[in-house]
């Protein structure tokens, strides 16, 4: 009665490990790119939902709003600010974060910016200068 040998080899189990190691070197960094490009986006999005009280005050004739007018939360993300709303009388002006906290180190620093002109018109600007490991792609839909 002839017994084989059941299981794997080590040789084989060497294989499994490297292979698995090699997906893990190629997928962790570009989790870390798409956390990071979530960070950026969730501060926009949470900066964009002061636009419209903003306008509701500048449609008012007040121009100085503080962060408690504004109903301003402190987000994990974001470095306290005094005031995120800095405003012109002819309604021009910006709403601005910069990214710290609980962000990656990346794009610790990073600022985001909606700036209005006189005429109403809102756009976004990324400034990621301060960053340390700044990227493009972390840029969201709309935004230069």
């Amino acid at each position: 009665m002839r017994s084989f040998a059941k299981g794997f080899t080590l040789l084989e189990l060497m294989i499994v490990v490297a292979i698995i190691a090699l997906l893990a070197a190629i997928a962790v960094p570009i989790y870390l790119q798409y956390v990071n490009r979530t960070q950026v986006v969730r501060a926009h999005a949470e900066l964009s939902a002061y636009k419209t009280p903003m306008e509701e005050y500048l449609s008012r004739g007040q121009f100085v709003v503080s962060n408690l007018e504004l109903g301003f939360v402190q987000s994990t993300i974001t470095l306290p600010a005094p005031n995120i709303a800095n405003f012109n009388p002819d309604g021009s002006g910006a709403l601005e974060v910069t990214l710290g906290g609980g962000v990656s180190s990346d794009i610790s620093g990073a600022r985001v910016v909606l700036t209005r002109t006189a005429t109403g018109d809102w756009s976004c600007l990324l400034d990621g200068s301060a960053a340390s490991a700044w990227k493009p792609y972390y840029i969201p839909a709309g935004c230069l």
